[in-house]
């Protein structure tokens, strides 16, 4: 199913999404606010000529530009607006007859200025004054016909749109109005379509029939004032349609497929193209290599015993260049599927639609999947890796379904959600503090394999889909934090638990470490200039700046900025109690005694619903995102010893969930184009007309792609950063010039482009 001619599709078919958003077929609509509009349509003249239910439209459209416009009058010859250099005519020509013939004329010839836009039709005015007759439909067909090679003359420099007529709803129709009837309309708007297809068939111009309006009106008429017009929301779909045929071209909405052509290849895409070509290739010819001289082996034969000799090595070796290029191999393939999915108009997308059962119907499927699936853990430490791993995956999946549900637009899930992404920079914090913290390893192999685990799938997209580093704003975030944590433990002192351990004064030193820490958090979240300076120089200011400026990114650290810093204390303190051992951890056990067990978890429980009362109550997303930061380790903490302080509940974890947690970083980030579309604003549909059926399909292939990443991320990585230290500099040393000649190309492209 080819998603690629979105314009006849915008405006010739699509279905209600509940009661008033409209889904056209294959493609994703904007909702332009006035100020977009203003800025696609400077400089433009507009012209709606037609009946009254023009005239509706024509007011419903300007309203895109000025809403404070109010409708004037039933019966109005002429109307014009203007708004920011953008002039917008109403001309009342209710019939197609001569006069008609003779205004359209007159912009062929030039006598009078061409509009860019021309929106006409009428039908309703024919019928009522001719009583319904045949006669009239008849010479309805000659004056259209006599119309339309002016129509075709215009189009070939003009966006021309004839507005098919829309049912009316016959019961509410006046006495005067009676004999419009549907069975009329039906016939003059196929007669409409049949002589303005046939005469614009051996022409490149043409013009564009308005169609879906109908749709809309079969839907919404019984909601009409008398029968005749439509009402106010289904106009201003028709408007938002109007806009979204003629502006996605200029505007490029990343959220608006519709009429948007395909984006041409950069030069970086083009040079990933072939670098992914040439790996498939020599892969191709390394394996044929290698299968021809593994048969060679097998074949030879002892001719004196007649037996056959077993080769030196029974199957073929698997050179690093081999492992190497077919990683590659596999990435080029995957790459193609994420251009395919997300840049090549090649399958279709749809807007979100938000509904409770959208969302909370999928939460209760996986979790009961999620408690069938109950296994002992190997340990039963506070926050082990089986642990972990399953608390990532569930909260992956919960991240997942509130993306394709649209569910952001729900405040309380809004802010439940936000907890979920400080719970995963939580555990970046407790987890980088701990390793560094028990194992004082400060290298740069450590460092250099954190970094490339992180960054090479996004890095990858950064190149082949064309988007900035911090597009995908959560690596950064977590790099950034990473190198955070290493900054504050790495430097002098070194402070780690074999240091600490013999003087108690270490971990004052530590807590003072973490107190400048804190500090310099707090004076960046209150200083917009001074972090704004700091990330403004290049190469920084190229890779997270977003739209020209960095207030994306500032914005995204400041929502979170405490919760790293609550993950190294908590790590910190129940480091100090398991080596002091004030916590019991064998299997069955409480972590405490049971009468402290049975406090915190009092306490952890009401802090638990306290949070989730407080969140579900917001009115206000910008007043509760300032709340955030503080209060959202609550949550996390009440949650942490809920499961983890009675011992059976922290002796057994969900390894269904723990699989999800082992790729939840490339579930994240492949959801962007290969799960959803047009960078997370829409849905990928595979299969049209089935949406469960699609739904399972592409997350079939979205999982399985993930996992695939993940395998070829763990590969690569053993090969790109060696434990040696003077060929692991070496290979940093290439990596860099390579990114800052990416960058400096980059960079002048953005400056050619402008």
């Amino acid at each position: 199913f080819k998603g690629g001619d979105t314009c006849e599709y915008l405006l010739s078919s699509g279905r209600f999404l509940g009661e008033k958003v409209w889904q056209p077929h294959s493609c994703m609509m904007h909702k332009y606010k006035n100020s977009e509009a203003k800025n696609c349509l400077i400089d433009k003249h507009v012209v709606f000529i037609g009946d009254s239910r023009i005239r509706q439209l024509f007011y419903s459209f300007i309203k895109l530009l000025n809403p404070q416009v109010k409708e004037e009058g039933n019966k109005v010859s002429y109307l014009q607006s203007k708004s920011a250099f953008i002039l917008q005519d109403f001309l009342w020509y209710p019939e197609v007859n001569g006069s008609m013939r003779q205004r359209i004329k007159s912009w062929t010839e030039g006598s009078v200025a061409k509009p860019h836009i021309i929106v006409a039709g009428a039908a309703t005015w024919s019928i009522k004054i001719h009583n319904g007759s045949n006669e009239a439909l008849t010479q309805y067909k000659i004056n259209i016909t006599s119309i339309a090679p002016l129509l075709e003359k215009l189009a070939k420099s003009s966006d021309v749109y004839w507005v098919l007529q829309d049912p009316v709803y016959e019961d509410m129709l006046s006495e005067s109005r009676k004999m419009i009837t549907n069975e009329k309309i039906d016939a003059y708007n196929e007669a409409a379509v049949r002589i303005l297809n046939s005469s614009s068939r051996n022409s490149k111009a043409k013009v564009k029939v308005f169609s879906v309006s109908k749709l809309i009106a079969q839907e919404t008429i019984m909601k009409s004032a008398d029968g005749l017009h439509l009402p106010e929301s289904s106009r201003d779909t028709n408007a938002m349609i109007l806009m979204n045929v003629y502006c996605n071209k200029i505007m490029k909405p990343i959220d608006g497929s519709c009429c948007q052509p395909q984006p041409p290849l950069t030069l970086i895409q083009k040079l990933a193209f072939c670098f992914f070509t040439l790996s498939i290739i020599g892969y191709l010819i390394i394996n044929l290599i290698h299968r021809n001289n593994f048969r060679k082996n097998k074949s030879c034969t002892d001719l004196e015993s007649g037996e056959e000799k077993k080769p030196a090595i029974s199957t073929p070796n698997v050179s690093t260049l081999e492992m190497l290029l077919h990683s590659f191999c596999k990435l080029g393939l995957i790459m193609t599927y994420f251009y395919l999915c997300d840049r090549a108009n090649l399958f279709m997308k749809e807007n979100k639609f938000y509904t409770h059962s959208s969302f909370f119907i999928p939460i209760v499927y996986i979790l009961v999947l999620g408690v069938f699936y109950t296994e002992n853990t190997k340990e039963t430490k506070v926050l082990n890796r089986e642990q972990t791993d399953e608390w990532k995956g569930w909260m992956q999946l919960v991240i997942l379904i509130y993306h394709i549900s649209g569910a952001s637009t729900f405040l309380p899930v809004y802010m439940h959600i936000r907890v979920l992404v400080a719970a995963y920079l939580f555990q970046t914090g407790y987890g980088h503090f701990s390793y560094f913290w028990i194992k004082g390893d400060f290298g740069v192999y450590r460092v250099c394999q954190v970094l490339f685990r992180l960054n090479f799938l996004v890095v990858v997209l950064c190149i082949v889909m064309d988007r900035p580093y911090q597009f995908y704003y959560f690596v950064p975030l977590v790099t950034v934090w990473f190198m955070i944590i290493y900054a504050t433990l790495a430097i002098w002192p070194q402070i780690v638990q074999k240091k600490a351990n013999g003087n108690c004064l270490w971990h004052f030193g530590l807590l003072l470490k973490l107190i400048c820490l804190l500090t310099c958090i707090y004076f960046l979240s209150y200083s917009q200039g001074a972090f704004e300076k700091i990330f403004s120089f290049w190469p920084l200011s190229k890779c997270f700046e977003l739209n020209g400026n960095v207030y994306e990114w500032w914005f995204r650290w400041k929502l979170d900025r405490y919760v790293v810093f609550h993950g190294m204390l908590f790590a910190f303190i129940y480091l100090a109690l398991q080596k002091r051992q004030m916590i019991s951890e064998g299997k069955g056990d409480p972590l405490f005694s049971n009468r402290v067990s049975n406090g915190l978890l009092f306490i952890s429980i009401v802090s638990f619903l306290t949070y989730s009362i407080w969140a579900s109550s917001c009115k206000n997303k910008t007043e509760c995102n300032e709340l955030h930061p503080s209060v959202s380790v609550m949550q996390i903490l009440a949650f942490i010893l809920i499961r983890n302080i009675p011992g059976y509940v922290r002796s057994v974890y969900s390894s269904f969930f723990a699989w999800f947690g082992k790729i939840s970083l490339e579930l994240f980030i492949c959801q962007y184009h290969i799960w959803l579309a047009a960078d997370t604003k829409g849905i990928l549909v595979l299969i049209p007309g089935y949406p469960m059926f699609n739904v399972l399909v592409s997350t079939f292939i979205f999982v399985c792609v993930a996992h695939e990443i993940s395998q070829i991320t763990n590969d690569l990585a053993q090969i790109v950063v060696p434990k040696d230290n003077s060929t692991l500099l070496k290979r940093l040393l290439c990596i860099a010039g390579f990114f800052s000649g990416l960058l400096l190309f980059s960079a002048m492209q953005d400056q050619s482009r402008h």
